[in-house]
């Protein structure tokens, strides 16, 4: 049986950050233009939440699931570094958490990396 216990973890410790960082989201005031994709944003961040835990149930099982989470942390990490990076108004706290997503997203590919095809 092949030493699971990093990807376990890794999905396992990413779903719960998730919540505790995108549930407090929902309490926040919303933009009077565009609430709705705010809100579609978090609802479906949280969505990811769930696979990842799923992902980290069996990643033997679930492997096929790691890279599309990988692009789900890429999606909003990279482009949100590449603005800040740019100069456009993202606010400091977003690109410190898009940080956070590239670092979770480079975990999530190594987990897919040491996750066998098989059990063998």
């Amino acid at each position: 049986m092949p030493d699971l216990l990093f990807p376990r973890r890794m999905f396992r410790w990413a779903a719960i950050y998730g919540v505790i960082v995108l549930l407090p989201l929902y309490l926040t005031p919303l933009p009077p233009v565009g609430g709705e994709t705010l809100l579609g944003f978090i609802g479906l961040a949280l969505v990811f939440q769930a696979v990842f835990w799923i992902i980290g149930s069996d990643p033997l099982k679930y492997r096929a699931l790691m890279l599309p989470a990988v692009a789900e942390k890429l999606v909003f990490g990279v482009p949100a570094l590449a603005l800040f990076a740019q100069g456009y108004p993202v606010p400091p706290p977003v690109a410190f958490f898009a940080g956070i997503d590239v670092a979770l997203g480079l975990g999530f590919w190594l987990a897919w990396r040491r996750t066998p095809l098989s059990p063998s």
